[in-house]
């Protein structure tokens, strides 16, 4: 192809591409001419800078220019030396507003100001990794937590040991969960309610304006609620995913030395005094995770089940999906199931969560089809862990009655239980129904509560009696216990659980 003559052409190279183009000078653009590219003609100093020349020239005809014009040739073009080109009668440079010196000092002045450019780019984007990402890291999580008045005082003793709670509902549970919330509250300690995304939002605004509402909760400011709450499934990991998810904000949020995963259907059977003080003399590191190795039933059942929880994809609440074809069980890791309640150091709580290796990761993977996997998780991670397994306690601190075998659901606990219950040293019951009998009796004998108030303790108490209100909270009272009856009974059971004759035989085999 030849070009026509005497027609004014522009050739732009672009140095970001190292590329050339030639584009005549008509407007608008006859179809016959197109663009054609020029191969890499940029000088080496050019290629990394965002800049261009064109290069105006006028033809006389003869073949394309691109095939005449050598790379030499065009590198000093732009230095502007005299270049006798075939069949070019004559060529000058326009600048850009960017423009390029054509002298080969400024050219190196253009090279030395590319890599001041670079390197305070460098700087500046360290700078804002610096800044930035840990502002990301640190963001406020997503919660309701009402206005914080209560101002601790630093010549005030603090508790022994705390405790962070999450306190899981469902819908038509608002009830059970104030009572239980009443019960469970102590200022030493932490709360931390989910309600289920499938509760109706008037049962969440009601807890919110409860939690808001409640002079005490205001003023300590240890009691929130989950903001985002997740839908969980029954026998699904979602259960899991929530418990999970509730450790994690509670990690971040307060200091505290064991967590406590309860349900509304959960109650006490001490103080929170009572229950403070029988921890104070225990080892920060140790578990409370009913587990075994033998799987039974389970390992049929559970074991080797594929399902699918609808509830990480949807926002409807359905039940699991069982897939037709079944698994075998592991051999990278021995499975261990037992109680989906435990109390976990917030040592082992944060290796869950942050675990520096990737053993906790790699079961939650696993656990995601797994039936039941509150059952099985931490009782897998922590028995397979060789940092954790000796620190088991095998047993769950619940007093549980199940239902004749196989023994899948609690049996619901009455005034015929209470005996049973105070007989077993244990802190927790459950599962009770909404304002059964039993609690009252518990209220009124174990735990010194009256209807609609706290339960017995030195942070509301004067001289020992008890208050009609506990929304009089003084900063004096602040790091005070006094323990009665239940710390003695739990004492007895916590002695049990760690001499060295039953600590060694339970510990994860």
């Amino acid at each position: 192809m030849a070009w026509p003559k005497n027609v004014q052409y522009k050739v732009m190279v672009m140095a970001s591409t190292g590329q050339a183009r030639i584009l005549p000078k008509w407007n608008p653009v006859p179809s016959s001419i197109k663009w054609r590219p020029y191969g890499k003609l940029a000088p080496p100093s050019l290629e990394k800078s965002y800049i261009s020349s064109k290069l105006e020239i006028v033809t006389d005809g003869g073949l394309p220019f691109q095939e005449r014009n050598p790379i030499s040739h065009l590198h000093s073009s732009l230095q502007q030396q005299p270049v006798n080109f075939p069949h070019i009668t004559h060529y000058h440079t326009i600048p850009e507003p960017l423009s390029l010196s054509l002298s080969h000092r400024h050219t190196c002045s253009l090279q030395m100001g590319i890599k001041a450019f670079m390197i305070s780019f460098m700087l500046a984007s360290l700078l804002f990794s610096l800044l930035y990402i840990p502002t990301q890291l640190t963001r406020p999580i997503n919660i309701f937590n009402p206005s914080k008045s209560f101002i601790i005082p630093k010549s005030s003793k603090p508790y022994p040991v705390t405790f962070a709670y999450l306190i899981s509902a469902s819908r038509g549970d608002t009830a059970k969960l104030k009572r239980g919330l009443r019960a469970l509250y102590h200022p030493g300690n932490y709360y931390l309610i989910h309600m289920d995304y499938d509760a109706p939002e008037s049962e969440q605004k009601e807890m919110a304006n409860f939690v808001s509402s409640e002079p005490v909760f205001s003023k300590v400011g240890n009691v929130w609620i989950v903001g985002k709450p997740n839908l969980v499934t029954y026998r699904g990991p979602t259960m899991l995913a929530t418990t999970l998810h509730a450790m994690s904000m509670l990690l971040r949020i307060a200091k505290w030395d064991w967590f406590i995963n309860l349900s509304a259907s959960d109650y006490p059977l001490v103080t929170q005094d009572d229950l403070i003080y029988a921890f104070s003399a225990l080892p920060r590191d140790l578990n409370f995770i009913q587990h075994s190795s033998h799987l039974g039933w389970k390992q049929n059942k559970r074991g080797k089940p594929i399902i699918i929880d609808p509830g990480l994809h949807s926002v409807n609440k359905s039940e699991i999906w069982w897939v037709i074809k079944q698994r075998t069980l592991p051999t990278a890791f021995k499975l261990y199931t037992g109680s989906a309640w435990t109390i976990l150091s917030r040592s082992f709580a944060e290796y869950c969560i942050v675990g520096w290796d990737n053993l906790p990761r790699t079961l939650l993977l696993y656990y995601t089809n797994f039936v039941s996997s509150p059952e099985g998780y931490f009782q897998t991670v922590i028995c397979n862990s060789e940092d954790y397994k000796n620190t088991t306690l095998n047993h769950d601190l619940h007093y549980i009655t199940w239902d004749t075998p196989p023994k899948q659901h609690p049996r619901s606990l009455g005034l015929k239980d209470y005996r049973r219950m105070v007989l077993s040293n244990r802190p927790f019951a459950r599962k009770f129904k909404q304002n059964d009998p039993a609690l009252n009796k518990i209220d009124r004998e174990l735990l010194k509560r009256r209807h609609g108030q706290f339960s017995y303790g030195a942070w509301c108490s004067k001289s020992g009696k008890r208050h009609n209100n506990c929304s009089d909270l003084q900063s004096e009272k602040y790091g005070v216990l006094t323990p009665g009856t239940g710390s003695r009974r739990l004492r007895t059971l916590l002695t049990k659980l760690v001499s060295s004759q039953h600590f060694n035989k339970k510990q994860c085999k």
